[in-house]
């Protein structure tokens, strides 16, 4: 039976924390990381609403898009709709997880289901994060290289794409000399040693660099070990936010938003868009919530669309030129990746995954102008 720490470290493998914002709050908020979970139930907001659909549904495990405390808190009292969604989970034995950003940027994510909706063609990020890489070498005695090896891929280090235990090594010669205040592993002070050793080469995430070479430091026979850790160009990747792509057909403006309230969930306030209703819309991008910040890197990514949520009015004024703006509510944005994270989540760890029934758009009632 599958632990809360099987679950979360496949949400992390899912959904990778070094790609949440530096001001995001993602991960295990509350929950007992041996408490087995069995059923995992998936929301986009953890209001008092999901959390009792949460506990009276028998849950283990509450999994939701938005943080419970975002901005920090000095308490959980029962006294607020926050303090008071922790007790009733804790109560329960329900722990509550976050995905946020990390899920907006993860590649399959937020975006990702986004871009679905809409049949867009070979999707690429808005805004994609260059892939981050040091090349670590380091030289080590043939005798000790197969377990150092094991030790710093096991940290982290040699993973490229689908593949892990990247690694490429050579042997030679290494040649040192202790001083005096030394204490060699090897050989002795004031003597030139000449070891047969292996050149070892790996790859490192740059957000795992302190602790791959902690690792590297603990299992290294050598007292001073020689390594080196060389910053790669920061490569193209398919992760990042937002999503672009071509539409199967070029769609009007007012088509592509009749579409787009066809196939996001139904919210009061429906959609809408800024621009010539009339304009020819190619290709499109997409940002789950509050996406107006890709505007315009979705004009260098030759998008004549974005559809995003939570639009001002000044930003829409000022948007760039050619670039039509659709706005729909940020939770009918974010809603249709928790079928795939169900999914997703079923496929690498036995538990039983249900999307929540609870509606939490807050907007709840509109009215059309009369000479719309």
């Amino acid at each position: 039976m599958a632990t809360l720490s099987d679950v979360t470290a496949a949400l992390d493998a899912l959904y990778p924390p070094v790609l949440a914002e530096p001001w995001d709050a993602v991960g295990l908020v509350c929950g007992d990381p041996q408490a087995p979970v069995r059923r995992v139930l998936l929301a986009v907001d953890p209001t008092e609403a999901v959390a009792a659909e949460a506990v009276e549904g028998g849950y283990d495990l509450l999994l939701t898009h938005h943080p419970l405390y975002l901005g920090g808190t000095t308490s959980v009292a029962a006294t607020g709709p926050k303090g008071r969604v922790v007790h009733a989970l804790v109560r329960a034995g329900c722990g509550l997880f976050v995905a946020h950003t990390n899920a907006d940027r993860a590649k399959p994510g937020v975006n990702d289901a986004l871009a679905a909706l809409f049949d867009l063609r070979d999707p690429a990020p808005v805004e994609p994060i260059g892939r981050q890489l040091d090349k670590l070498v380091v030289f080590v005695p043939v005798d000790h290289a197969q377990r150092l090896a094991d030790v710093l891929t096991a940290a982290g280090a040699g993973r490229l794409g689908d593949y892990d235990c990247c690694t490429w090594s050579t042997e030679g010669v290494g040649t040192f000399r202790p001083l005096p205040g030394a204490t060699p592993a090897i050989g002795s002070v004031g003597a030139l040693e000449r070891v047969p050793e292996v050149r070892l080469e790996t790859v490192v995430a740059r957000a795992s660099r302190r602790t791959v070479l902690a690792a590297l430091h603990a299992t290294h026979p050598y007292e001073t070990p020689a390594y080196d850790v060389i910053p790669l160009a920061d490569l193209p990747s398919d992760v990042g936010l937002g999503r672009v792509g071509d539409l199967p057909q070029p769609l009007t403006l007012r088509e592509l938003t009749a579409r787009a309230a066809q196939v996001l969930p139904a919210t009061a306030w429906g959609v809408r868009a800024a621009g010539d209703p009339e304009q020819l819309v190619s290709r499109l991008a997409v940002c789950g919530g509050a996406g107006d910040s890709t505007a315009g890197a979705a004009v260098a990514a030759g998008a004549q669309a974005l559809l995003t949520s939570d639009l001002k009015h000044h930003r829409a004024q000022e948007a760039p030129e050619g670039l039509a703006l659709i706005d729909a509510a940020h939770w009918a944005t974010e809603w249709p990746w928790l079928p795939t994270a169900a999914a997703a989540l079923a496929r690498v760890v036995e538990v039983e995954c249900t999307v929540s029934t609870v509606r939490t758009d807050p907007w709840t009632t509109a009215s059309r102008s009369p000479d719309a």
